[in-house]
């Protein structure tokens, strides 16, 4: 139980040695690519055009809203052709030129200013959604990538101790053989072993997942971003 204690303190002093240089994330992270990633979220993430389409929508609708005051105007031009009299038995008011007509709605015309109002009002709830959402995409992105930088370092971190574990149990099982340790020192190493296989193997699934998750809202895949 003595070696196995030792053996258990060396490994944990070991690991934590290699492990500090490992203890911060900032220095991976690059702000450059982070800026990059966000433009491309603004790009191409389709939640963003939906966005884009509605304000365009809504602005549309503002001019549309102006013209409706002239619905109840209506003109129209009559042609007579050469050589006919410039009356028309059949129709006696049927002669060359414009002719112009009013019908007004009393109810209708009078609800023409609110209609332009609301149509001024939705174009600017529009344009405030989308910049909302310019900034809430933006705190998105930097999320994912945080996320992808952290497991990118975790599958490096676990990688070295799945590495460091399975040489500690390779020598521990030598000198198990000599008879030089016991069972149970022996039997710690293939533990530790595995549970550093079953860590990187984790952390390899987390750092894909991160990675599929930061790819799909900027749009490209990462090793297509320049």
């Amino acid at each position: 139980m003595k070696t196995l204690k030792k053996i258990t303190l060396g490994l944990l002093v070991f690991f934590s040695v290699n492990a500090a240089a490992q203890e911060t994330i900032i220095p991976e992270i690059k702000y450059s690519d982070l800026e990059k990633y966000i433009e491309l979220a603004k790009q191409n993430f389709p939640r963003k055009k939906i966005y884009d389409e509605q304000r365009e929508s809504a602005k549309t609708a503002v001019p549309v809203a102006a013209l409706s005051f002239l619905d109840p105007f209506s003109g129209s031009y009559f042609y007579r052709p050469q050589g006919r009299a410039v009356l028309d038995p059949l129709n006696p008011y049927n002669v060359n030129g414009f002719q112009f007509g009013v019908n007004v709605n009393v109810g209708t015309f009078l609800q023409k200013p609110f209609i332009l109002k609301k149509a001024k009002a939705d174009a600017k709830i529009a344009d405030l959604q989308a910049q909302e959402y310019n900034l809430a995409i933006g705190v998105e992105v930097k999320k994912r990538y945080y996320d992808y930088i952290q497991a990118m370092t975790l599958v490096k971190l676990t990688t070295q101790m799945a590495q460091e574990n399975k040489g500690v149990a390779e020598s521990l099982r030598n000198r198990f053989e000599k008879s030089e340790i016991t069972i149970d020192a022996y039997n710690q190493s293939r533990i530790n072993q595995f549970n550093s296989a079953q860590g990187k193997i984790q952390a390899e699934s987390t750092f894909l997942k991160a990675k599929d998750s930061l790819e799909e809202i900027i749009g490209v895949k990462l090793t297509d971003v320049k």
